[in-house]
């Protein structure tokens, strides 16, 4: 005689054709729990994978901005300049990007202070700020982006670079030329 088969300890050696109908409701219900198990590990492991592509690994992700704004202040000879000095003993490997400070002196990740917001237009508006320091100075980043209605990437509007004592570097400064254009007169169809 073969020992009933549980819930606890069916192994599947037992044919179907072979459980009695308490036997079958058992192992259905094991199965059906295991599948269950299966299926919510996929589907955690794909939530994981989603989200960790839309913060670190996606082109407009924060991650993403911050690392491309790093490196476009690390590559600036003026900033450079500010940061490092201008003997020429230090390079862009010496400056270091880093978000806003923590309360724990353990804790290595710093969020990146960022605000995205849409106007009334629909453009897409990407609001941030970090913190670079090289051997000579400290300084803050400041980056302004825009993607308007349609667009894949965004565009930068502002990078610029304070550091104190100093004026303000700008890397880019889109706004400034619009500003330069309003500014001339323009009558009949031509710029004065």
């Amino acid at each position: 005689r073969r020992r009933a088969v549980t819930v606890a300890n069916d192994t599947g050696r037992i044919p179907w054709s072979d459980l009695s109908i308490g036997e079958k409701a058992a192992r259905t219900t094991q199965q059906t729990f295991n599948l269950g198990l299966v299926l919510l590990g996929v589907g955690l492991t794909g939530t994981v994978a989603y989200v960790l592509y839309l913060e670190v690994f996606s082109t407009d992700s924060k991650t993403a901005v911050f690392n491309r704004s790093a490196d476009r202040v690390r590559k600036d000879p003026k900033c450079i300049e500010l940061l490092a000095g201008s003997d020429g003993r230090h390079t862009k490997r010496e400056i270091n990007a880093y978000g806003e400070p923590s309360w724990s002196r353990w804790a290595r990740n710093r969020t990146i202070a960022s605000k995205l917001e849409t106007d009334r237009a629909g453009i897409e508006h990407l609001h941030m700020h970090f913190y670079v320091e090289g051997p000579l100075a400290k300084g803050t980043v400041s980056v302004h982006m825009t993607r308007l209605p349609g667009q894949k990437d965004f565009e930068y509007r502002l990078l610029a670079l304070d550091v104190p004592g100093h004026a303000r570097y700008h890397l880019v400064n889109a706004d400034s030329k619009q500003l330069d254009l309003r500014k001339q007169g323009k009558m009949f169809g031509v710029n004065w």
